[in-house]
């Protein structure tokens, strides 16, 4: 058997604070509108593929967290296609290495739970793409294709602070992502993941989409009237590092979509009592100090993401601990980059006057925004053998 050829890298969440939801088209994956996104630390939330290549592999095989899945799935095979036709493209401008006819192994894993409303898809579709492009010597523009597995993925191909232009051609060739600051910019930024519930999702955000896209006419104002002008304002706080702007309009983007989602037929309900107590407790907290201090927002799912400044991350860490009181027993509530021990005082807790609500958040994840894909160089980590099947700690 001859030696695959071999990559591995890894690649982030990001959270959108200007949401994509809503297609033109299905099959290339073209929103209706523009979106905008925070990349978060691969340090705390990450995708790994490793991708082999061999003379004698038999078939392209897929092994997801641990367990081999259907590589016929339309959006993996569009990715497949389209990394193979621009390395076919290069190997007839002279390029003999790449021998195309060789068969691939796939094989990914999330450090986080999947499909939990935690962009999981966009992790993994980026990952694909650039260890693909890896393998096959493929250079240049790799949004538009991460965007084919899943529209969110173009936005994890950079990292910090990252808009995806909707585009105008029907051939979606404009259709793309572009990094509006680097990770760096906004170093006292900190992001709280509550996950309220690691279950899979009621409504996956594909068929979401597109009942909304056929029965909101909510929706369809958002796309035309509402977002253009947020995309401009959201660019412009960040730039400015301007924490009330930016929390504000992130706020009511979240509460738009979930409106967007209620005014779906019938309606879908990605919010729970949860996220309900969340953003009252946001709210809340923020009237009693008189200033926009937290922010949150949720994607299709119930778990809050939470942008807040470095300086008051103990505080509010304090805050959901008290009023959702975690299981005495269970493991780590908080993960991640470390959080100092606060106190809280008798008046704050007055004035949030919420009921706790026990075991509501399982732990929260601490993190930063963080850099794009990565490529991993120690062969030690790959996560195919030499055989190109998954080691045994996958």
């Amino acid at each position: 058997m001859d030696k695959p050829k071999i990559a591995t890298c890894t690649a982030p969440v990001n959270i959108a604070v200007i949401k994509y939801w809503g297609k033109r088209d299905e099959e290339l994956i073209l929103p209706i509108n523009s979106s905008l996104s925070v990349t978060l630390h691969q340090d705390q939330l990450k995708t790994t593929t490793t991708v082999a290549t061999s003379r004698s592999f038999q078939e392209d095989r897929i092994w997801l967290n641990g367990k081999e899945e259907d590589i016929t799935h339309p959006r993996l095979q569009s990715c497949l296609r389209e990394i193979r036709r621009l390395a076919r493209k290069r190997r007839n401008d002279g390029d003999p290495s790449l021998d195309l006819s060789h068969k691939v192994h796939i094989c990914s894993v999330n450090n986080f739970p999947t499909a939990a409303g935690l962009a999981s898809s966009a992790a993994g579709f980026a990952c694909l793409v650039y260890t693909l492009a890896r393998v096959f010597a493929v250079e240049g523009e790799l949004s538009g294709i991460a965007r084919q597995g899943s529209g969110s993925a173009c936005r994890s191909m950079y990292g910090g602070f990252v808009q995806w232009i909707m585009g105008q051609k029907d051939d979606g060739k404009d259709s793309i992502a572009q990094q509006v600051e680097p990770e760096t910019h906004w170093p006292e930024l900190r992001i709280l993941v509550l996950v309220a519930s690691a279950e899979r999702k009621p409504v996956g955000s594909t068929s979401g989409m597109q009942t909304s896209v056929q029965t909101s006419c909510l929706l369809k104002h958002r796309a035309e009237s509402v977002v253009p002008g947020r995309m401009v304002e959201m660019i412009e706080a960040l730039r400015r590092k301007d924490f009330a702007a930016f929390a504000e309009l992130t706020m009511k983007d979240s509460n738009q979509f979930h409106a967007t989602c209620l005014d779906t037929y019938p309606p879908i309900f990605y919010l729970n009592s949860v996220s309900q107590q969340v953003i009252n407790l946001v709210h809340r907290y923020n009237r009693h100090y008189g200033e926009t201090r937290v922010t949150y927002t949720f994607d299709a799912g119930p778990n809050a993401v939470i942008f807040i400044l470095q300086q008051h991350v103990p505080e509010f860490v304090r805050v959901v601990q008290h009023f959702f009181p975690p299981e005495t027993n269970g493991g780590q509530f908080i993960k991640g980059l470390p959080v100092k021990s606060a106190s809280l005082s008798e008046e704050l807790k007055r004035a949030i006057g919420l009921e706790p609500m026990p075991k509501g958040i399982s732990y929260v994840i601490s993190t930063k925004a963080g850099p794009g894909p990565r490529i991993v160089e120690d062969p030690a980590q790959h996560l195919l053998g030499s055989d190109g099947l998954p080691k045994e700690t996958v």
